[in-house]
């Protein structure tokens, strides 16, 4: 549509951009609070405004219009606006108000061209970059080799102890800022090596070394998935297969799986790194610690001139004060299961209030930011993830009610919401009892033990996977389809990446050298390669053609389960997914379903949200593609290494009385699936004449329902802050969670996130990501002083505030019915196959 130049020659009286597209100082908070901008990007918008000409503006509308009509990040207000100025003929009949329209467009239009459409992107990530600064240094190399080892070492030694300790990258952000000062009293003489020019101190520590650093320890942090594999092919309670030791089986499995992800996320930038929807939300409170660390000036926001840097000094030491009562002293305040205090024999009350084995419902459920984010971080998810995320919740939580009270598939003989499987006696299942000495499904044992059962929890867990699952595929396409019909169209493409992408990150990232895709395909065929090879070279029992059966379902999945953790921070995984067409494809063998399950998209999406890290920070793609490799290396060989020593080394090791509590829980709930999906096999517990085969009905409601919310989005307005994949999703924060990790974190949400932001958008900005990374890093660092100083010496405080929380039917997980005088339920030992 053309715009009418005549009306837009004029200017009215009240308008907030003046002739010369300066805004005035007296609307700068006015226009601020419509389009969601603080005043510096707004002056620094108003000034590029000038040089904009009639069309340049006209087609950012169009933009605004075609790419934001679904995003729900966008600010709506100026959706709102844009479409009336395009589509509204009554409004071109008022020329004041068409006027002031258009002048706040052309405002916001030029904030899209010189920095990011989102105030969440604006508040933290810096629409400028400094081509001189460089991130890959020996300074980087050093700290990040160093916190790759320690960390890996940490999380794999770790791991199999009960309760577990984990060391988080923002751990070794935190850390990195110390170790780099101190380096920077090395000498500065520099050296040539290899033609590349390098030194001990290479000057100031700039942001791009720390985050550089930061993305190495995301990397490193994670230990191999193929570990759990391993520790159950192993050990003698488990599958008892000595050879398992192999270094060169571990290392080849260990770097095959990471390096799939690897080259997934490489070859899925152009739908998750590139476009500017693609926000990654938690990447944004890394880059605001980043930058509270290396601010040179900082702003006034509403009236607040306390630094970043000592704001997060403040709420890091009152958080690390803070966290040893609920952790240790007083963990009544974790566990604030109060209404069950009233009784605790009470199964009824435990099970609907309780905090540990109920489902939560109490509206003051504990005092514990780490209770709070478990499923979601207040702060950090858009306000429209947390809050659907929690209707989620609260529409399946009757139906877990329903299915226990009315002991629908026996569940009134079990806990009412946990995540453990139990036989017909209410006793946890034994695996032992239906599997041969080689490890392999034996129907007579089967026949005489008992059906795998499930809580009404866990029950609703599984349909509610099955149903998001195909409910993802729908919505990407009827939402996202131009995004995903875009990103494929650029793959063939000859236009440069910023002109298919017209976001300023990407122009800014055109001034360094780009990896191809062919080198993240290389990548991917070598890492198959590879897994193909250990599976293949060794007595696994199953085919090495298992690995690439999992990269084709991780490549169906990785783009719509992406974007949508892009847009809203919720992902959502694929194991129960793998784990079913595992059982199906290899029947009876739960090494063979181990083997399918390990490559899943959880690896690709983590590399993928990094190269993201990367490109906010204008870290050149190269010294990115480096930093992670080499992580990836040194991470997987110092995990195999404290693999190997836990496995031969530690005495009675994953046994139930290990002296130093290495009982490997994980580990047991791993091999629980394995045997469950891998030997029972998903037939006999969803297949025809299964206990749970109508639970397969949720594939097909999650395609469908869909579609008439899309309808719906259309007429009415209300449902254009439904999600539905995140609504759906929210029925997967049951079993062994609840509401008591969830609702909590519900008003926290809207205070900082609605109620800040819109009235206090500049505090908001400048404070926001700062407190809660302060929060998580200051928790996992105490949690690490807790359990060396008074957890691994086994110091406790045995008093009132730390036992009651555990004393009743909610720690027990106490059953509403008894077991009958048979000694069981459901069908009996020869009635059931």
């Amino acid at each position: 549509m053309e715009k009418d130049t005549s009306l837009a020659d004029k200017e009215s009286s009240h308008s907030s951009v003046n002739e010369k597209g300066s805004v005035g100082l007296a609307d700068i908070d006015v226009l601020g609070a419509e389009i969601q901008a603080v005043p510096e990007d707004l002056l620094e918008a108003a000034e590029h405004a000038k040089t904009m000409t009639a069309e340049e503006i006209d087609e950012t509308i169009h933009r605004i219009v075609e790419e934001h009509h679904d995003d729900p990040n966008f600010p709506p207000r100026v959706l709102a606006a844009a479409n009336r100025y395009l589509y509204d003929e009554e409004l071109k009949q008022n020329p004041a108000e068409y006027q002031h329209i258009y002048d706040e467009l052309k405002v916001e239009a030029a904030l899209i061209i010189i920095n990011s459409p989102y105030a969440e992107v604006r508040a933290v990530v810096d629409n400028h970059d400094d081509t001189n600064v460089s991130g890959a240094t020996f300074r980087t190399l050093v700290i990040g080799t160093i916190f790759v080892g320690a960390g890996g070492f940490i999380n794999q030694f770790f791991s199999i102890r009960y309760p577990s300790i984990l060391v988080y990258p923002n751990c070794a952000q935190v850390l990195a800022f110390p170790a780099a000062k101190l380096m920077e009293l090395l000498p500065t003489k520099q050296y040539t090596t290899f033609g590349y020019t390098w030194s001990l101190n290479p000057g100031k520590f700039n942001p791009k070394e720390h985050m550089l650093i930061t993305i190495m320890a995301n990397v490193g942090f994670n230990t191999p998935y193929t570990n759990n594999i391993i520790w159950v092919q192993y050990l003698p309670l488990y599958f008892n297969s000595a050879w398992a030791t192999n270094f060169g089986y571990q290392i080849m499995v260990a770097l095959s799986t990471n390096f799939i992800g690897y080259g997934l996320a490489g070859l899925t930038r152009r739908f998750l790194v590139y476009p500017a929807y693609a926000i990654w939300p938690t990447n944004l409170a890394m880059i605001a610690l980043n930058r509270a660390f290396h601010a040179e000036k900082e702003t006034v926001a509403n009236g607040w001139r306390v630094t970043k840097m000592r704001w997060f000094l403040y709420c890091f030491c009152g958080m690390f004060v803070y966290f040893w009562f609920p952790d240790f002293i007083f963990q009544s305040l974790s566990y604030f299961n109060w209404m069950t205090w009233i009784s605790p024999t009470n199964v009824h009350l435990a099970a609907i209030t309780g905090s540990i084995s109920g489902l939560g419902l109490n509206p003051i459920p504990t005092f514990d930011w780490n209770q709070f984010t478990p499923i979601l971080d207040p702060l950090i998810y858009p306000f429209f993830s947390t809050f659907n995320t929690f209707i989620g919740a609260i529409i399946t939580l009757p139906i877990i009610v329903a299915l226990w009270y009315t002991n629908t598939w026996n569940t009134g003989y079990l806990p009412i919401n946990s995540n453990r499987v139990f036989d017909n006696t209410g006793n946890f299942y034994n695996v032992s009892n239906a599997v041969g000495s080689n490890t392999l499904f034996n129907q007579t044992l089967y026949e005489n033990y008992s059906p795998a059962y499930l809580a009404a929890g866990n029950i609703l867990l599984y349909g509610v996977f099955f149903a998001v699952y195909t409910a993802t595929i729908t919505h990407a396409a009827l939402y996202h389809r131009k995004e995903i019909l875009h990103g494929l169209k650029s793959i063939l493409s000859r236009k440069k990446t910023s002109e298919i992408h017209k976001d300023v990150h990407v122009r800014l990232m055109m001034a360094y050298k780009e990896v191809p895709e062919w080198h993240y395909l290389v990548v991917l065929v070598a890492a198959i390669a590879l897994g193909a090879a250990g599976v293949g070279a060794y007595p696994t029992e199953t085919t090495p053609a298992v690995v690439l059966y999992g990269v084709f379902l991780a490549a169906i999945f990785v783009i719509p389960i992406g974007i949508i953790l892009a847009i809203t921070n919720v992902q959502i995984t694929l194991n129960v997914l793998a784990e079913l067409f595992g059982g199906l494809w290899f029947p009876g063998n739960a090494v063979a379903m181990n083997y399918f399950k390990y490559v899943t998209t959880a690896h690709c999406l983590n590399f993928a949200q990094d190269l993201k890290l990367a490109h906010y920070m204008h870290i050149p793609p190269v010294h990115t593609f480096w930093a992670q490799t080499y992580a990836t290396i040194v991470s997987s060989f110092v995990c195999i290494a404290i693999l190997n020593f836990q496995m031969t080394k530690i005495a009675d090791v994953c046994t139930p009385h290990q002296v130093d509590h290495f009982i490997c829980p994980g580990i047991n709930t791993f091999f629980t699936a394995s045997v469950l999906w891998g030997t029972l096999g998903p037939k006999r517990m969803f297949g025809a004449g299964g206990i749970y085969n109508s639970l397969l009905y949720c594939f097909l409601i999650g395609a469908v329902i869909p579609i008439p919310f899309y309808v719906l989005r259309k007429r009415f307005k209300i449902f254009e802050y439904i999600h539905l994949p995140v609504i759906i999703a929210g029925g997967l924060g049951w079993a062994p969670y609840n509401l008591a990790n969830l609702w909590p974190a519900v008003p926290v949400a809207w205070v900082f996130n609605v109620y800040i932001k819109k009235h206090y958008l500049a505090w908001w900005s400048k404070y926001n990501y700062i407190t809660t990374t302060a929060f998580s890093a200051s928790i996992a660092i105490c949690a690490v002083v807790i359990f060396f100083a008074v957890e691994w010496p086994n110091v406790s405080i045995d008093w009132i505030g730390n036992n009651r929380p555990f004393l009743g039917c909610d720690n027990d997980g106490c059953p509403r019915l008894p077991i009958p005088d048979s000694g069981f339920f459901g069908p009996g030992p020869g009635e059931f196959h």
